[in-house]
């Protein structure tokens, strides 16, 4: 949609709900959305709904990897599903500690992966913003945690990620390697010897230790990783609002400065002025003195006439 269809459409409709904003404004390209997201803002406000102006004011612009997240979402509705499908089977299988169904998951992760980042990328570059390496890499992370955290895929889901996604460190996607297997069942009709019996139970509490060692170290890093997310998400926020700050700024000193300039044109013309009136106001005077000098002298002129008369 041109720039001035898009005007036009914002202005003839009544902001709906925010929702609606939202997946109209996340729909736009980058350089789109913020102009678009002061319309709306400005929209709601002529509607009196100051409430929901603000909710729309505090929508941030999507970053590059964010928006070509958001653009697959919505230009491949078709494959949000089996992404997430996928992802819930990771879960489980990794849940279940079952290394044939992981690998072949893994397997399955790393095709729908690849595809969707080329596709993500191919997108991207169409509507005129091809994806750098770093820009595709996000989108890749972004996939990765939709597959690992279910929050992580409602979000992605939803088309409308301000920011890419970080995988979580507690779900070992990439790896391609199996969690321990299960320790298998002794055959019945084969007892082992009670010191081979005491020595698999020692191993297998041993590796039920190192394996809730191993999940206590991720969920901590898992916590730490989204502390530190909130943090950078925090940040990335004022980064956002000081940008904005920074543009009203610079409009208010162009819009200064030409205000400026128009003084200054209006000042020299007042100042040419101002000594063209000074010198006619001169002239004036040398001529009014001029003219005394006349009046009096004819009068002098008449007063020799009477007295020879």
């Amino acid at each position: 949609m041109g720039k001035s269809q898009r005007e036009q459409s914002f202005a003839e409709r009544e902001p709906v709900d925010l929702d609606a904003v939202a997946d109209e404004l996340y729909g736009l390209r980058p350089e789109e959305f913020t102009a678009a997201r002061n319309e709306r803002v400005a929209a709601a406000r002529s509607a009196g709904d100051r409430a929901l102006a603000d909710a729309i004011g505090k929508l941030r612009r999507p970053s590059l990897s964010a928006w070509a997240s958001n653009t697959l979402v919505r230009a491949e509705r078709d494959q949000v599903e089996p992404l997430v499908g996928l992802g819930e089977a990771l879960r489980q299988a990794h849940r279940d500690l079952d290394p044939r169904q992981l690998r072949d998951l893994v397997h399955q992760q790393r095709l729908l992966i690849g595809a969707l980042t080329r596709e993500a990328a191919r997108l991207a570059a169409d509507a005129g913003h091809p994806l750098g390496q770093d820009a595709q890499r996000e989108v890749q992370d972004t996939l990765q945690a939709v597959l690992a955290d279910e929050e992580a895929a409602r979000q992605w889901a939803s088309g409308r990620l301000t920011k890419p996604l970080t995988p979580t460190a507690a779900f070992p996607v990439t790896s391609g390697e199996a969690p321990p297997r299960r320790a298998e069942k002794p055959d019945r009709g084969k007892r082992p010897a009670p010191a081979e019996d005491k020595k698999k139970s020692a191993a297998e509490q041993r590796r039920r230790r190192e394996l809730a060692e191993a999940r206590k170290t991720a969920e901590e890093a898992d916590r730490e990783r989204a502390a530190r997310a909130a943090e950078a998400e925090e940040a990335a926020r004022r980064a956002e609002e000081v940008k904005e700050k920074v543009a009203g700024l610079r409009d208010r000193v162009e819009s200064l400065s030409e205000e400026l300039k128009r003084a200054e044109a209006d000042l020299g013309q007042a100042r040419s002025d101002d000594r063209t009136a000074r010198e006619e106001t001169r002239a004036a005077e040398r001529r009014v003195r001029d003219a005394d000098r006349a009046a009096q002298k004819a009068a002098r002129r008449v007063e020799e006439l009477s007295d020879d008369g």
